[in-house]
């Protein structure tokens, strides 16, 4: 089947054409038909599936099917955890309705409240919401959310992880008992089991995650290195791979720095991202990256999940994660929708015990990158890090940072 078969406005099926969109991926494939028949759908999906053109296709299309004189408020609500993937869902929206009549709004805190104010009093459609300002705005009388017909909850697991359980069950009182619930997860367990059945009524359950989460669109590999060798492999990798944009996670935000003066000593340029930095500046970093003006961006977890940054060739595991979630999430940054990627991790010997635990996570052992003594020696050789004297460097470095960096 593809999009053009399914009954949604002839303007949408024209943006999705213009996008790219031919044929759905199995999480749209499983969930447009149930959404656009009204049915609650409880989906659990893998990142990079697909899912937020899942329910914004067959949302649009009821949107802009209803009469403006029946808009008398918010029709779609999406509450998702994080201020990017508001930003990120609200792009969405906009480029599938562009040039139809639906009004949509990003609601999140860290932008001055009356410019999201005006829009609201001018009138939405789509609102795409974090818990903290969309309760700001209800408690100020600014906002109303007692028309919603449609209520989508967004990387619903992340949500609890972040504490946000009392939040969406406090929404619940302000929203009609007759609408349509759509419960969105890249994980399950008995806690998402039990948030979903309190709000979803006999809902479609849909899953498309397959026993091993890890996406088959990614090639990975662990590559033993020594915790001190580290930079000097990310800088082979980088230089090795000029044109591609490259994903480097790394445990702390003090390490993001670290690493990435590391790199600058070798001549290598990148950005750093972490939750400490100002949300404006967050955006524009990832803008660039997105964009290709960049090509290096080194990260904490913060970039994990709910960002959508296409393109992305190439994720390397700077630290192995402490949560084994958290590597199908940072991989999961790769090999998005039908596209090909790469994830590779460096592994220290104090992190065997992580390695062990994600692959018990993930079902199966991950594959090992070869690399003789003399391969690796010759890494090491090749760094610009101060030619062949980068033992003495190194032991500056431990001297002013301390070994763990």
């Amino acid at each position: 089947m593809k999009f053009k078969d399914y009954p949604i406005d002839a303007q949408i099926r024209k943006n999705l054409d213009q996008l790219g969109y031919k044929k759905p991926t199995d999480i749209q494939y499983k969930s447009i038909k149930p959404i656009l028949d009204g049915e609650d759908v409880f989906a659990i999906a893998q990142t990079g599936t697909g899912k937020t053109a899942a329910f914004a296709i067959p949302l649009i299309d009821k949107v802009i099917k209803l009469p403006m004189s029946k808009r008398k408020g918010v029709q779609v609500l999406v509450m998702v955890p994080t201020r990017e993937l508001a930003a990120q869902i609200g792009k969405v929206f906009e480029t599938i309705g562009a040039n139809t009549n639906m009004r949509v709004l990003a609601l999140f805190g860290g932008k001055e409240q009356d410019p999201q104010i005006k829009r609201i009093t001018d009138g939405i459609d789509v609102l795409i919401a974090t818990p903290g300002r969309m309760f700001d705005l209800m408690a100020q009388k600014v906002l109303s959310i007692k028309e919603v017909r449609h209520l989508v909850l967004d990387e619903a697991d992340l949500m609890l992880d972040l504490g946000f359980a009392d939040d969406i069950k406090g929404v619940l009182s302000h929203l009609p008992k007759k609408r349509q619930t759509l419960f969105f997860s890249a994980t399950i367990s008995k806690h998402i089991k039990k948030l979903a059945y309190d709000i979803v009524r006999n809902a479609i359950r849909i899953q498309i995650s397959p026993k091993n989460p890890i996406s088959k669109n990614v090639e990975h590999a662990i590559l033993y290195v020594e915790m001190d060798d580290k930079r000097f492999f990310l800088e082979n990798i980088v230089k090795e791979y000029p044109d591609f944009k490259i994903l480097v996670f790394v445990r702390t935000k003090v390490r993001v720095g670290r690493v990435l003066e590391a790199m600058k000593r070798v001549g290598v340029t990148g950005e750093l991202l972490h939750g400490e930095l100002d949300q404006e500046e967050r955006f524009q970093v990832i803008k660039r990256f997105a964009e290709g003006e960049n090509k290096l961006l080194i990260t904490t977890d913060v970039a994990c999940r709910g960002i959508d940054i296409p393109g992305v060739d190439f994720v390397v595991n700077y630290d192995l994660p402490e949560n084994p979630e958290n590597y199908v999430h940072r991989c999961g940054r790769t090999g998005r929708g039908r596209s090909r990627g790469q994830a590779i991790s460096f592994c220290s010997p104090d992190e065997t015990k992580l390695l062990e635990e994600i692959e018990e996570y993930v079902g199966e052992e991950i594959a090992r990158y070869d690399l003789d003594i003399q391969e690796y020696k010759a890494i090491l050789d090749d760094t610009e890090e101060g030619g062949d004297d980068w033992r003495a460097l190194l032991k500056k470095a431990n001297e002013e940072f301390g070994e763990d960096w």
